[in-house]
């Protein structure tokens, strides 16, 4: 007799499954359309429609370019894609580093590992951070929303883990044919932990670029806001962004702008997602299986 789970699904299971699948997706792909619609939606749209637009029926990109017209937006974008890129190579390479040093035989081995991880996980909170970055002098700058977030516990963790799962012996072969840890490093455990690393600088990239809070703390300059302090402060808290401020009058409807501002914010870190969705399952499990 054939297991359960060999059996064939019946037809009534299949179309459940269907449905309820599909009312999944219903959920998420409504929203999102509406978010887009709404962005290119006429301000006679969005009137007719008494606030968002599900199918605009006359769209227009006149938000966009409202949006794009004052240089604020680009000035944005070009601020949130500098911390997200540098910010992203300085986290890579701390974390590497310090997780290769830290699998490897250290001296006194355990406590060693165990101080990393306890200023890791325990965050000094805000004021100690903020009286840190002001010693360094890094108040109005950009490298005040990278350093602070330059290295994360869970990614070191995960990087560590894979670290120790690389063979000892092919690593003593290498030692033994005279390279240093930084040849083996680079040459023998990064490109054997690509899927790790590609996931873990995802992760450090949406980070980066979702990040606001210390943006909000540390930079008094608007002109070096990243795109999501934009965003917070137009959509969450509901001010608008003057005609001053972007360099057009009149503005279209609030709800066309508000929903241009998402789509701005969330396209571009979207569009790396498939790019590394293959290593996803692979490199953050095999990271995570032993410890």
């Amino acid at each position: 007799m054939r297991p359960i789970w060999k059996e064939s699904p019946s037809p009534l299971y299949q179309s459940i499954k269907a449905v309820v699948l599909g009312g999944f997706a219903l959920v998420i792909v409504i929203p999102i359309m509406v978010v887009i619609s709404t962005s290119l939606a006429s301000d006679g749209d969005i009137i007719d429609a008494g606030g968002y637009v599900l199918w605009p029926s006359h769209p227009t990109l006149k938000a966009y370019e409202t949006l794009f017209s004052g240089g604020l937006m680009g000035r944005a974008i070009m601020v949130s894609v500098f911390v997200t890129v540098v910010g992203t190579a300085i986290a890579l390479a701390v974390t590497i580093a310090l997780a290769y040093a830290t699998s490897r035989p250290v001296l006194f081995g355990r406590p060693v590992l165990l101080m990393v991880l306890f200023t890791l996980l325990f965050a000094p909170g805000i004021i100690p951070m903020f009286l840190v970055v002001k010693q360094l002098g890094l108040l109005d700058s950009l490298w005040s929303l990278i350093l602070p977030g330059a290295l994360g516990a869970f990614n070191f963790v995960v990087l560590r883990t894979f670290f120790m799962n690389v063979p000892g012996e092919l690593l003593e072969s290498a030692r033994i044919d005279g390279a240093s840890d930084f040849t083996i490093l680079r040459r023998i455990v990064m490109p054997l932990s690509k899927a790790v690393i590609a996931v873990v600088g995802l992760f450090y990239a949406v980070g980066f670029w979702n990040a606001f809070f210390n943006a909000l703390l540390y930079l008094n300059d608007t002109s070096k806001w990243p795109v999501q302090v934009i965003l917070r402060t137009y959509v969450l808290q509901g001010k608008s962004l003057s005609a001053d401020q972007l360099g057009v009058e009149p503005l279209p409807q609030p709800q066309s702008l508000q929903m241009a501002v998402v789509v701005v914010a969330l396209v571009p870190i979207a569009m790396v997602y498939p790019f590394l969705q293959r290593h996803f399952t692979k490199g953050v499990i095999t990271g995570a299986v032993k410890g």
